[in-house]
């Protein structure tokens, strides 16, 4: 099975906080991570762990994985 990354959670968790890409600029999340979690690259975990504490969120609200095969 191949499994692909996508970060829709996270755009859904932000907008349901009122979280803009700004305030998670200001908060540390540089440009290049923002544009890798655009188009679902890859992130370290440091940056997870960061994004969660940012959103006061677990990492299942912003990253899930796709079984390429069946799309779920």
């Amino acid at each position: 099975m191949i499994y692909l990354i996508s970060y829709k959670p996270l755009w859904a968790t932000m907008s349901e906080k009122g979280v803009s890409t700004y305030q998670l600029l200001q908060k540390g999340i540089d440009n290049h991570t923002l544009q890798n979690l655009k188009e679902n690259k890859n992130i370290t975990m440091l940056t997870a762990e960061k994004l969660c504490n940012i959103l006061n969120c677990c990492v299942g609200d912003i990253v899930e994985f796709i079984n390429e095969n069946n799309g779920t």
